[in-house]
């Protein structure tokens, strides 16, 4: 069902006049729409409609220089800054890979997107931000102090479409889709888990035999899932930043999965949040929104990929953590170890 804007347009600017500090999904959440909403309410006065395909935004975003990139969900925000490039486009799926700016991009979901240019005492703050069809945020290019601004109005005007309108339609969210399991195929679950070659194998592996990620996990057993204690993931990020290793923390929706290789070096919790804060890249983690967390094997040809996986209490990803086993760089049996010592649930649910 496609639902229109709710509140008027000149509501939603007179609103966010009065509260300049609120973040826009907390304003957006405050008024009762959705993000893309909110910001297409600004159209004309500060953002402009861009043209939301990849293929246009990601080559545009690599001539502002440095940027900070920005891809969330409800739990957890993943920001880096960098370059982008290696821009490698598909129908179904695409990625963008360099040093910093680690992405896969899937672009069915990339359905709404700005330019938008904020006044503040410390100059303009601009950003391109891309959102579904829910409206609900995919990925965010935010300028910094370094980047090319004198690319900015000549992107701004490559992107814009026809459609300056400052109301938004948008679709019902789709909701999470919860854990999925198959008792009766189990032992074919268990068989062909010992036969992967390949992480991304696994995904259809669960989708032939009618699972989910989490679904899967909540049935296969040893040796190849382990059920920790929630506490966990505040317990591996510590374990990662005192050991001096190198992971890989990926954190994704729908539409973009946004990847940070290195290691961890500064925490700093502020109330339920756990915050990575580190020159380059910061994490924002709801720790008690994290409701299930599993160390997981995958077979690959290269050896065991390990990871601390966690979800939310409607079965959504919040984020993956892998050990990095680049050549040169392995870092993957101290991360083994970390792993090995994290607290397993005393009892695991039915």
């Amino acid at each position: 069902m496609m639902k229109p804007t709710t509140v008027r347009p000149s509501e939603i600017r007179a609103f966010m006049v009065e509260n300049p500090k609120l973040r826009a999904r907390d304003a957006a959440d405050a008024k009762g729409i959705s993000e893309a909403q909110l910001v297409a309410a600004g159209v004309g006065q500060g953002a402009t409609r861009i043209d939301a395909h990849p293929d246009k935004i990601i080559p545009a975003a690599e001539k502002l220089g440095e940027v900070m990139a920005l891809t969330r969900v409800g739990a957890c925000v993943h920001e880096k800054v960098g370059e982008y490039g290696e821009y490698h486009p598909g129908e179904h799926a695409a990625m963008t890979l360099t040093e910093n700016i680690d992405l896969r991009i899937f672009p069915s979901h990339w359905v709404h997107a700005f330019a938008v240019e904020t006044k503040s005492e410390q100059g303009p703050r601009r950003s391109l931000q891309v959102f579904d069809a829910a409206g609900d945020a995919v990925h965010k290019i935010h300028l910094r102090d370094t980047s090319n601004h004198d690319a900015w109005e000549g992107i701004v005007a490559e992107l814009a479409v026809a459609d300056q309108a400052d109301t938004q339609t948008v679709e019902d969210r789709k909701p999470v889709e919860g854990p999925k399991s198959r008792h009766d195929k189990l032992d074919i679950l268990r068989e062909e888990w010992a036969r992967l070659t390949d992480t991304h194998q696994f995904l259809r592996l669960c989708s032939k035999l009618k699972m989910n990620r989490l679904g899967a996990y909540r049935i296969a057993g040893a040796p190849w899932v382990r059920q920790l204690e929630p506490r966990a993931a505040d317990a591996m990020l510590q374990a990662v930043r005192d050991a001096g290793i190198e992971v890989m923390i990926f954190v994704g929706n729908r539409g973009c999965i946004q990847i940070h290789t290195g290691p961890i070096h500064t925490l700093k919790p502020m109330g339920p949040w756990q915050n990575i804060m580190d020159p380059g890249f910061n994490l924002h983690l709801r720790l008690d929104k994290v409701a299930e967390v599993w160390a997981v094997e995958k077979p690959t040809q290269r050896g065991l990929a390990v990871s601390i996986e966690a979800f939310d209490a409607e079965g959504g990803l919040v984020f993956q953590v892998f050990g990095v086993g680049k050549e040169g760089r392995d870092s993957r049996p101290e991360w083994g170890r970390i792993v090995d010592t994290l607290p397993t649930l005393a009892e695991v649910p039915a």
